[in-house]
């Protein structure tokens, strides 16, 4: 992990990514949502896992809509990890070719205004 803070033009924070050693995955889990996947990106996290497209598609994705979306694992009731959170490692296991959503997070545009609900849920928010 870097030891320098990441800004992002527009965003009122910064982000520490060291807190993500300690943190467990808050980002990962909790209520449901929308995991997206590029079709471009899909031939790249297929061959990261060492499967076709087709296979992928089938075994790890939704569709909604006109889009893809990581299906997710209910943990209990109300609460999910995206499929390829590890719990016990507490990290992802597609880390490497991880969606562009995640690459971004925390810099959401949805987080410019709903700054506070960020910092309940990431500690590396400063």
């Amino acid at each position: 992990m870097s030891d320098r803070l990441i800004e992002e033009r527009g965003f009122g924070y910064a982000f520490d990514p060291k807190a993500c050693e300690e943190c467990g995955g808050k980002c990962c889990t909790g209520e449901s949502g929308k995991i997206w996947v590029s079709v471009q990106k899909i031939p790249e996290i297929a061959a990261f896992l060492g499967m076709k497209s087709e296979e992928f598609i089938n075994e790890y994705l939704e569709k909604s809509g006109y889009r893809f979306t990581l299906k997710e694992k209910m943990v209990v009731k109300g609460e999910y990890d995206c499929i390829f959170f590890d719990r016990l490692l507490g990290r992802c296991t597609i880390y490497p070719v991880r969606p562009m959503q995640c690459r971004t997070f925390p810099f959401w545009d949805y987080f410019k205004d709903h700054e506070e609900e960020l910092r309940n849920e990431c500690p590396g928010i400063l």
